[in-house]
């Protein structure tokens, strides 16, 4: 099962990289009013129609596959706690915790503790 988990990391992460690189390639709306004035759409490699349709089904195909291994990233790390606590391995509750004291909250206990409102730091010259 391991190397299934190391399998759809590798996917998901090339997935990642290509999504990237093909929303940057990726023309924006307003590149086609160039395009309607003679900026040389004849010579593309994707027809006279340009890229546009092509990059934008491969995009959503790549979004898919990616939502897909993201999916089952989660699923296996799901596996992995339910595994982890029926070893034993505690979990850190937030109740279990000590409640964080403010540096006002600190100051006061400290003041109350020396009975003479000075502080234990040294002093600054």
């Amino acid at each position: 099962m391991d190397w299934i988990e190391t399998l759809v990391v590798v996917v998901h992460v090339v997935i990642a990289v290509a999504l990237v690189g093909l929303v940057l390639i990726q023309q924006g709306k307003g590149a086609d009013a160039g395009a309607a004035f003679g900026g040389g759409a004849s010579q593309t490699v994707f027809g006279s129609q340009g890229s546009g349709s092509f990059l934008t089904r491969m995009t959503t195909m790549l979004a898919i596959v990616f939502f897909v291994t993201s999916f089952s990233l989660a699923v296996f790390a799901k596996q992995r706690a339910e595994v982890a606590g029926e070893a034993g391995i505690p979990v850190v509750e937030e109740s279990r915790q000590a409640p964080v004291q403010d540096a006002a909250d600190m100051g006061e206990a400290g003041n109350s503790e020396t009975g003479s409102g000075e502080s234990d730091l040294p002093e600054l010259e």
